[in-house]
């Protein structure tokens, strides 16, 4: 396409690109992508927020940057939208919701996972010990405990017939 229309500067270049790629399918490619990227704590707000950012701006270019920035913040979890908004004055910008978030994460513990730990996923211990890990003196050992009498400790009768 270079060869075809020579140098050209770059609003042209950007229109010809818009023109090509901003058909039905891409769209809703950039609207899923933008829906399906939450924010975590664990995120690097300035990326998030300038990826986030993009996004809205290649779905719809027309939106003004007040409804981006809602639309930004829908996409947090409520408790950090909350702390996000309190922080920030009426009017906000990009870099306001990113530096706020910056310091929600680093000032509180707001949405950091924390992992539960039950006592129902613990490893389970066996309840028998296996013959085979044991040494094989101690094998013998065990076989002969098993077969004798716990009241007097012989091995030829059982504790029930114990004279």
């Amino acid at each position: 396409m270079k060869e075809i229309h020579g140098r050209r500067r770059w609003p042209w270049w950007k229109s010809k690109i818009i023109q090509k790629y901003t058909n039905g399918s891409w769209i809703w490619q950039k609207s899923m992508s933008f829906e399906s990227d939450k924010y975590y704590v664990d995120k690097d707000p300035y990326e998030w927020c300038l990826r986030k950012s993009k996004r809205l701006k290649a779905i719809d270019p027309q939106m003004d940057t007040q409804m981006r920035n809602q639309k930004l913040l829908k996409q947090m979890p409520g408790e950090i939208e909350h702390a996000v908004k309190c922080r920030c004055n009426h009017n906000f910008t990009l870099d306001d919701i990113s530096n706020t978030l910056q310091e929600v994460r680093k000032r509180t513990d707001i949405g950091k996972f924390i992992p539960y730990k039950s006592s129902c996923f613990k490893e389970k211990q066996p309840f028998r010990v296996e013959l085979k890990d044991k040494p094989k003196e101690r094998v013998a050992e065990i076989a002969k405990k098993k077969n004798s009498c716990h009241n007097c400790g012989s091995t030829d009768h059982y504790a029930n017939n114990c004279p």
